[in-house]
């Protein structure tokens, strides 16, 4: 693990430390936390479904809403 220095205003500081005293963990342990949360919502964000732009598969082969279940077709159940 790598030592570093930060600089946080006192404030914010001993808002860590009430914290981290009334929930039995350390100081140090809740601004690692922070960081790697920092880390996953802003520098490795995944990518939704939202996110993701709309590709075109090619033409309709055939029209499923005249189909009967599309479930039972999914799971090759010819039951119909």
């Amino acid at each position: 693990m790598k030592a570093i220095t930060i600089n946080v205003s006192e404030p914010v500081y001993q808002e860590f430390q009430r914290y981290a005293e009334s929930h039995d963990r350390t100081t140090s342990e809740l601004i690692r936390e922070a960081m790697e949360d920092y880390l996953d919502q802003k520098l490795r964000r995944r990518a939704t479904l939202k996110d993701l732009a709309p590709v075109s598969l090619g033409r309709v082969l055939r029209d499923s809403a005249t189909r009967g279940d599309l479930l039972a077709e999914m799971r090759d159940d010819d039951r119909n």
